[in-house]
């Protein structure tokens, strides 16, 4: 049976794990943060290593998102199904 993609809140601490990806961010210029992003997708994509997943992956986080030039401000909407990281975040104190 294929692997399905996991779209269901799945990270234990999801509150640390986003102060985590926050202060790996931390300090960083838009490229220099954008090629964290590009390297952490693709140590994440190693691990998981199921084409299938990967792919379904791919489109989720494609979904409701226009291409450019089709005259659109670049985000349809959202996807039916968005993935939910970990719930409402903590309100800060």
């Amino acid at each position: 049976m294929p692997a399905t993609l996991n779209t269901e809140p799945n990270i234990a601490a999801a509150d640390d794990f986003y102060e985590a990806l926050i202060e790996t961010h931390r300090d960083l210029a838009p490229e220099q943060s954008g090629l964290v992003n590009a390297k952490l997708i693709l140590l994440l994509a190693n691990h998981i290593g199921d084409l299938d997943v990967l792919r379904q992956a791919m489109a989720h986080a494609r979904a409701g998102i226009a291409p450019v030039g089709d005259g659109s401000a670049g985000v349809a909407g959202p996807p039916a199904r968005a993935a939910p990281v970990g719930g409402p975040r903590k309100e800060a104190s």
